[in-house]
């Protein structure tokens, strides 16, 4: 680096050249338990339920209080459980398409489970009842939440929301994979 033109130079000073680091001898080893580079590599995103990363996911949050007068729940089904689960699906959706997840997210993943349907079917309600139940607290029920999520298929996820909502008013079994 240049000196300032303010600063004295003596004729005798030699300038100073880049020189490297002392080398290390010995080579990295993963030993912290944060490291998932041994014996197996980085874990398999699916056989870990690990969920679904993707960008600006906390938006969503922002989005469920616009359909939640839009929902059709019955005895037994908890408003909380309803939107986490309905959360965990539309961030799925959002993430197979690389993006940040948008209403419409939210829309299908309703849409699938029967929330938006005034008048369900009742083996629907059924199994939505039993699998939905407590997903909410996600520190004590995370896999329950996940099993939710798995229940909707990719391809599903990729149809439109008019799509999903004709579908669903045909067959909704189709939709899911129960």
């Amino acid at each position: 680096m240049a000196a300032p033109e303010f600063v004295p130079l003596r004729p005798n000073d030699k300038p100073r050249a880049y020189s490297s680091p002392p080398r290390r001898g010995d080579e990295w080893r993963p030993v912290r338990p944060g490291e998932l580079v041994t014996s197996g590599g980085q874990p398999d995103a699916d056989a870990g339920r690990m969920g679904a990363p993707g960008p600006d996911q906390g938006y969503l949050l922002n989005l469920v209080p616009l359909l939640r007068d839009e929902l059709h729940l019955t005895d037994g089904e908890a408003l909380a459980d309803v939107e986490a689960g309905g959360v965990a699906v539309a961030l799925k959706r959002a993430s197979l398409f690389g993006r940040a997840p948008i209403a419409h997210d939210l829309r299908v993943a309703y849409t699938v489970w029967g929330y938006l349907d005034a008048a369900p079917d009742a083996e629907l309600v059924a199994a939505r009842r039993a699998r939905f139940e407590g997903v909410h607290l996600t520190a004590h029920h995370y896999p329950e939440l996940r099993a939710v999520v798995d229940c909707v298929p990719a391809e599903t996820l990729r149809m439109t929301p008019v799509e999903v909502a004709a579908a669903h008013a045909g067959d909704w079994q189709a939709l899911l994979s129960l």
